[in-house]
């Protein structure tokens, strides 16, 4: 996998909250800012593709922030922004804005480490585009903590799949203690056909050796439900501004037909694990 996509492909899109808040004391919120600026670096393990059972360290990275009220996130290979600026007082947060995310899936033959997945073939890259609605509470429990829900579709433009993802998700976030933050979130994607076809799907295939048996998946479905842990620690007193560790641990597991493939149950596995750490500095 060249460097490039490397840095893009560690799925920090798991990471969904301001770093610049990860330290807010339980007394309350710092003034209003409505621009800031986010920047991480770190790295991690991740599967090569979905369903994959061989893991590799990859470096990744996070932009997010706000100009005028509007906050936007880069998450790995994604950008969210939100078009609704809500008041800093509001006790309810709308979300409703646009969503474009690149997908690399089995798109280099360095990736395919199993010489039956690789006998597949490559994939195109997905250039998916659409768009995300929610509603988040604030004071959820205790007063600094929130419950968000959301739900973000997207669908292929390049080709790659020409499908859709439909990505229900609920999070949790609150303080834990005066500098250190937390957030809890848990998501499931519904997937249309074309989408299992071109990654679920084995084509028959004649070579020496041994190779998957033929599959095919049968239209739309559920295709995994997964969570993450954030965890993330601010290193100086000011907690817009400075310095923040992150670490982040994610679990998804694959579902039905999906994790009946032969790219799953014979040369992958439907369990699916991440590890991600890093520092961040906020301005």
């Amino acid at each position: 996998m060249n460097l490039l996509r490397r840095l893009l492909l560690v799925p920090l899109l798991a990471i969904t909250f301001p770093i610049a808040v990860a330290a807010q004391a339980p007394q309350g919120p710092p003034p209003p800012d409505d621009n800031s600026l986010t920047l991480g670096f770190g790295g991690g393990i991740a599967p090569e593709y979905e369903g994959a059972s061989n893991y590799g360290f990859q470096p990744g990275g996070i932009i997010q922030g706000k100009v005028d009220g509007f906050e936007f996130q880069v998450r790995g290979t994604n950008i969210y922004v939100d078009l609704i600026r809500d008041s800093n007082d509001s006790e309810v947060n709308l979300i409703l804005g646009p969503v474009a995310q690149l997908r690399f899936d089995r798109t280099s033959r360095s990736d395919l480490d199993d010489p039956r997945v690789a006998l597949l073939g490559t994939r195109k890259t997905a250039v998916e585009l659409g768009g995300y609605v929610g509603i988040g509470k604030k004071g959820f429990l205790i007063p600094p903590a929130s419950l968000t829900f959301d739900l973000a579709f997207v669908h292929d433009v390049a080709g790659a799949h020409d499908s859709f993802i439909l990505t229900p998700g609920v999070a949790l976030a609150s303080p834990v203690s005066q500098r250190t933050f937390a957030r809890l979130g848990f998501t499931a994607d519904y997937v249309g056909s074309g989408y299992g076809r071109t990654y679920f799907d084995v084509a028959p295939v004649i070579a020496p050796g041994p190779v998957l048996q033929p599959y095919a998946t049968s239209g739309a479905g559920f295709k995994s439900v997964g969570s993450t842990l954030l965890l993330a620690h601010d290193l100086g007193g000011d907690n817009r501004k400075g310095w923040a560790l992150f670490g982040l641990a994610g679990y998804k597991r694959l579902l039905g037909q999906y994790a009946r493939s032969p790219i799953v149950r014979d040369a992958g596995d439907a369990d699916q694990f991440l590890a991600v750490a890093g520092i961040a500095y906020n301005f």
